[in-house]
């Protein structure tokens, strides 16, 4: 058989100089090299003169039902599995390698993430897709937060859906989980985000495991947003992290996202969940609090040494209506000396700009309360956020901000120190 003449996602089974292979061929860069993949998931490249013998495998025929969507028209539909839907956004999950250029590019079609991956289609049907835009996620901002939770909220009152899965990209994904915690309050399924940090098509893309775990985490009871990915480097299991409490800790490893001041949800593997921590049950009946309303004219700023206070009026001048500033372990700035941060605070905040403190420390608490400086600061108005992750507070600001029924500073105040969504914790666990 030409194996040239051979269809990509075609199950086959290849006796070849190096060894015996059942895998999916792949579209392949070159004539003289045939790219398959393996059932591990990792793809590998074989030179054609070396196939010696190529049998086409028959897959194992299943119950299947119509589906009416466009995008899924070749996906098959088993009816002894539970419904669940896909949200694809872009990232690195998303791409796949372009041979010409070396580099990669977006898919063209969310039906090929399926292909790459078919063992999803074990576990859950996707009998539905939306992509409501591909961006890298350094490219999004509120806008797009408003947009992927209206896309989410009608997933979820979709009474065929048991589930929703989120692709993302891996750099800001931790802002977009919290921006879904925030948005789908009383949240009644579970909404699961999921990443890779290589593209889907290599070797050593971390896409499959996270991808079979998301859809074991988006069938459970877990009626959380939580976000999904390795627990190490190896493919062995994932851990589901709540959405507010999760940030990305390293810039290419595949266990990159670490639970912060708490423990992760559950372990997730591709074929069982064990629960860790305490979580929200799901409902399919429960009627979701939707406010997917998020302001652009909020600020993040990381306190440094020596820093002087005016870039406080940067923000007052061009009509900022909050600012996160992460301030020292404790929630400390300059307050001796000429670039004393008092005065300024002091000012802006009269003059109606919302200022709230995060620690830059990652982990621990804030506590005004230890030094005469911390009390100095929190007398001119500053909102100290406890435990609370300075994007997990961006995003809350912004979400708070944007509340119409939220007029007063007091008002401001009280919903930015309430635990909407877990992003505060009663006390810290050592480990």
């Amino acid at each position: 058989m030409d194996i040239t003449n051979i269809k990509p996602n075609t199950k086959a089974f290849l006796h070849t100089k190096q060894g015996d292979f059942e895998a999916i061929i792949l579209e392949s860069p070159a004539n003289e090299i045939i790219l398959i993949k393996l059932e591990s998931g990792y793809n590998i490249g074989i030179r054609e003169e070396d196939i010696l013998n190529i049998k086409l495998t028959k897959e194992k025929k299943s119950k299947e039902q119509k589906v009416e969507v466009d995008n899924l028209k070749n996906i098959k539909i088993q009816n002894d599995l539970k419904n669940i839907a896909l949200v694809v956004t872009g990232g690195t999950i998303s791409s796949k390698l372009d041979y010409k250029t070396g580099g990669v590019k977006w898919i063209t079609n969310p039906n090929e993430l399926l292909k790459f991956y078919p063992e999803l289609l074990e576990i859950a049907n996707i009998s539905k897709i939306e992509v409501p835009f591909m961006k890298a996620s350094e490219n999004m901002d509120s806008k797009d937060w408003e947009k992927l939770s209206e896309v989410v909220f009608r997933l979820l009152n979709d009474s065929t859906i048991l589930g929703v899965i989120v692709t993302h990209g891996t750099d800001f994904l931790h802002y977009s989980a919290a921006a879904l915690s925030f948005s789908l309050k009383n949240l009644n399924k579970p909404v699961v985000l999921t990443y890779s940090q290589r593209s889907s098509d290599r070797a050593s893309s971390d896409a499959r495991l996270n991808l079979i775990c998301a859809a074991r985490a988006a069938i459970s009871d877990i009626a959380e947003v939580m976000l999904v990915g390795h627990a190490n480097e190896n493919d062995e299991f994932c851990y589901a992290l709540k959405g507010t409490k999760v940030r990305k800790m390293h810039s290419s490893r595949r266990d990159t996202f670490k639970p912060i001041n708490t423990i992760p949800i559950a372990k997730v593997f591709p074929d069982k969940l064990e629960i860790l921590n305490s979580y929200n049950k799901r409902d399919d009946k429960r009627k979701i609090d939707f406010k997917g309303k998020f302001s652009d004219k909020v600020a993040l700023v990381k306190f440094y040494p020596g820093q002087s206070p005016e870039i406080l009026e940067y923000y007052l001048k061009n009509k900022y209506k909050g600012i996160i500033i992460e301030m020292s372990g404790l929630g400390h700035v300059i307050t001796e000396g000429k670039n004393n941060w008092i005065p300024k605070l002091k000012k802006v905040i009269k003059s109606g700009l919302i200022v709230c403190a995060a620690p830059q420390t990652i982990y621990g608490r804030l506590d005004p309360y230890v030094y005469s400086a911390g009390r100095e600061l929190e007398k001119t108005g500053v909102i100290y956020l406890e435990d609370m992750l300075s994007e997990t507070a961006f995003v809350k600001l912004s979400w708070v901000l944007e509340n119409k029924k939220l007029k007063t500073k007091m008002q401001i105040k009280d919903a930015m120190l309430k635990n909407f969504a877990g992003e505060f914790n009663d006390s810290l666990r050592n480990d």
